[in-house]
């Protein structure tokens, strides 16, 4: 009998890239989302989670980093695989030495290049636009003790023209995310 590798996400948003890996491995037998987990009571990936038929828990900052609550839950779940997919929080310490090579992030720049913490989402997009950067792209790199600083398992670039707004670059960044997250995180849950 074929063993499901699980996948947990952990999102703080609105969750189009949770939305996304969910439906990629949908209808797998040998992929499974096992949860979404978000530190956002009010984060609209909770809707999209029961949309979508995937449990999701909410945790507050104490139960993160202050205890082995989240960290005792992905235990039960036999998670093989953690996706951060636009979550804020840095991951604390113990859950990091739990899974070693085992928690990919998505960034929306080329790092190292406006990564750190704070550096999220529109604030990425309008400092590539207030430096005239000629191209800009996409990160997914596991996850360390550091803000944005774990190895690069990927990068995707794209263009950003004269005239393009934050706006524009952001949806440029989507389009890369779409096309590449849910493939880079099959290849490697492979490994594991």
């Amino acid at each position: 009998m074929l063993t499901s590798k699980k996948i947990v996400i952990f999102a703080s948003g609105s969750g189009t890239n949770a939305e996304n890996l969910v439906r990629f491995f949908e209808g797998r037998e040998d992929v499974k989302v096992a949860c979404i987990m978000s530190n956002n009571p009010n984060a609209y990936v909770l809707q999209r989670a029961h949309q979508l038929g995937v449990p999701s828990r909410v945790f507050n900052r104490q139960e993160f980093s202050g205890s082995d609550v989240v960290l005792n839950h992905l235990k039960e779940l036999s998670v093989d695989l953690i996706v951060l997919a636009g979550f804020l929080w840095l991951v604390p310490p113990a859950i990091v030495a739990a899974y070693p090579k085992r928690i990919l992030n998505i960034h929306p720049a080329l790092l190292p290049k406006y990564g750190g913490k704070g550096m999220y989402g529109d604030r990425v997009h309008e400092a590539v636009v207030a430096n005239c950067d000629a191209e800009t792209g996409i990160t997914i790199h596991y996850v360390d003790d550091h803000y944005d600083e774990g190895d690069v398992v990927f990068q995707a670039r794209c263009s950003v023209m004269p005239g393009d707004d934050a706006a524009a670059v952001a949806h440029k960044i989507h389009q890369l995310e779409y096309a590449h997250f849910p493939v880079v995180v099959d290849a490697v849950l492979k490994q594991v």
